[in-house]
């Protein structure tokens, strides 16, 4: 009945007995009279279920449904029914830290398979599970990088690297010593060579580059991993994890860490979250990861099972003493993305990754056809792009909204930032086009 008590009244009655007394009152019993609330608390009356609903229902009706042609991060992708139907088991949803492995064999499994599956899509060797975002774990890499170059101070970092991350990696850095210096960007991408001109001026501990970049921009980054072993530096790769279904994975670039957020493998927007951010690394480096690590072995009896393993306790008690404070667990979002890259299986990933490329580029092809917007870089995108409107984009964007749809992310004083996912179908994006066509019949001034 009562899905998030643990404890029945028997139970209860038990653990009273146990202890000595009498009922739950009794165990504040030394707390004076004179200090306890005696009022009634301000909650409001208790409703049936059918008026609970109607109450969630006016205040979701609140919100405007848009179709999101937006992402900077934050991505639309389908969610199979059965995950939350899943991940809403009361053993889950309430479950905390797995430190006794006797009783957390589920949660330990899990998050166990969650790894495995992990280091196939980057390519790495190891996973860990504990990382709150794409952004905290890109900073996370960074101070691996630092920790692990007991003589370089500087980390470098591209500036197409998503804004938002380079903002938290910046923070962290702060409070470590932390210096970052950026990578300059050229027609949205990076710069090679002022990337090596900084590389050869020494002190670097890691670079961090993003793939598809802020832009979109599918990066080459041929070479940049020799380079930068060359300097006794890590090179840290940033990506959207469903991305890898289809492109070249961080191991194939030559990447020591791999990080990004992992909400694009089904976790619904929900206006900005929860997420989950991934790291995977090189076996050298499995020492060195910060959070939690699961690992599988056996019993007395020979069976299988699975532990914390690789790191000290040090790591999650004494902060002092830890490689990283992050130590909260994720594991339900963990167990999300587990169970919808299960269901999707890698055909299944590899699809939804294809027709989110082909959606976005048909897009961009439309859009184009207008006359009213132009390519803002010349260069191959996955599935985000940028455009420059010839327009009032205020104007355009406000239009969008009003006939329900989120025309993307304003990201310069003229330019637009779409993306476009598996759920986007042709009659959508159509859709979006006739109000795009609209605003500019009625816009005043022509091509630029």
């Amino acid at each position: 009945m009562y899905k998030y008590f643990p404890h029945t009244e028997e139970e209860i009655a038990e653990m009273l007995r146990k202890i000595g007394v009498k009922s739950l009152d009794d165990l504040y019993a030394d707390i004076p009279k004179s200090m306890r609330f005696k009022g009634d608390y301000e909650l409001p009356d208790s409703m049936s279920e059918l008026e609970i609903r109607r109450v969630f229902d006016v205040l979701g009706n609140m919100n405007d449904q848009l179709v999101c042609f937006a992402g900077a991060g934050i991505y639309d992708h389908y969610t199979p029914s059965v995950v939350p139907n899943l991940i809403e088991r009361s053993e889950f949803l309430t479950s905390y830290t797995p430190y006794q492995a006797e009783i957390s064999q589920g949660t330990l499994h899990y998050i166990f398979e969650y790894q495995s599956m992990m280091t196939e899509l980057t390519g790495m060797d190891v996973s860990n599970a504990s990382m709150y975002d794409g952004a905290t774990a890109t900073a996370e890499a960074m101070l691996m990088a630092y920790n692990n170059n007991k003589k370089a101070e500087k980390v470098l970092i591209s500036e197409t690297v998503d804004p938002k991350v380079r903002r938290v990696v910046e923070t962290y850095a702060k409070y470590h010593g932390v210096r970052i210096v950026s990578i300059s960007e050229k027609e949205g991408v990076t710069d090679r060579e002022d990337l090596h001109k900084l590389l050869s001026q020494g002190d670097v501990a890691g670079v961090i580059v993003q793939s598809p970049n802020y832009y979109g921009i599918i990066e080459d980054y041929t070479g940049f991993a020799d380079a930068c072993h060359d300097q006794k530096a890590l090179f840290i790769m940033n990506s959207i994890a469903a991305d890898l279904a289809i492109l070249k994975t961080p191991k194939e670039w030559g990447a020591d860490i791999a990080v990004g957020d992992g909400q694009s493998l089904g976790i619904p927007m929900t206006f900005g979250g929860p997420s989950i951010g991934y790291m995977c690394v090189t076996e050298k480096l499995m020492r060195k990861m910060p959070g939690r690590i699961v690992g599988m072995t056996k019993d007395a009896e020979g069976k299988r099972v699975f532990v914390l393993t690789l790191q000290a306790r040090e790591q999650h008690i004494r902060r002092q003493k830890a490689t990283s404070n992050i130590c909260s667990n994720e594991s339900l979002m963990a167990l999300f993305v587990t169970i919808y890259m299960s269901l999707m299986g890698k055909q299944g990933l590899k699809e939804a990754a294809e027709q989110s490329y082909a959606g976005a580029h048909y897009l961009q092809q439309r859009l184009l056809e207008t006359g009213r917007f132009t390519p803002t870089y010349n260069q191959p995108f996955f599935n985000e792009f940028c455009v420059d409107y010839h327009g009032d984009v205020a104007a355009l964007q406000q239009a969008c909204i009003e006939q329900g749809f989120l025309a993307g992310v304003k990201v310069g004083s003229n330019t637009l930032m779409f993306a476009v996912t598996e759920k986007r179908t042709i009659f959508e994006i159509d859709k979006l086009l006739e109000t795009i066509q609209d605003v500019i019949k009625t816009q005043k001034g022509g091509k630029r």
